[in-house]
């Protein structure tokens, strides 16, 4: 039985498929992001706020979530 975490907005992930849960501020992360947006991988589910977390995934998709890596990971945790 597969295990879900809330990313946000009634949105979930496979706790199975997470590899890294990360801050989007960085210069490594944000050319990752943009290289997944043009091969159409990227998966927005801020709702129009702003990206506090990037969320990858084994399946070569990335999540971008408005909630906080580390309330994430404490999701993680205790699911």
């Amino acid at each position: 039985m597969h295990q879900f975490m809330s990313i946000g907005f009634d949105n979930m992930v496979s706790v199975d498929k997470v590899v890294a849960i990360v801050s989007p501020e960085s210069a490594p992360v944000k050319r990752l992001v943009q290289e997944a947006k043009e091969a159409g991988t990227v998966i927005d589910v801020t709702h129009g706020r702003k990206t506090r977390a990037v969320v990858f995934t084994d399946s070569q998709y990335i999540l971008l979530s408005a909630i906080q890596p580390e309330t994430l990971t404490g999701r993680l945790d205790t699911e």
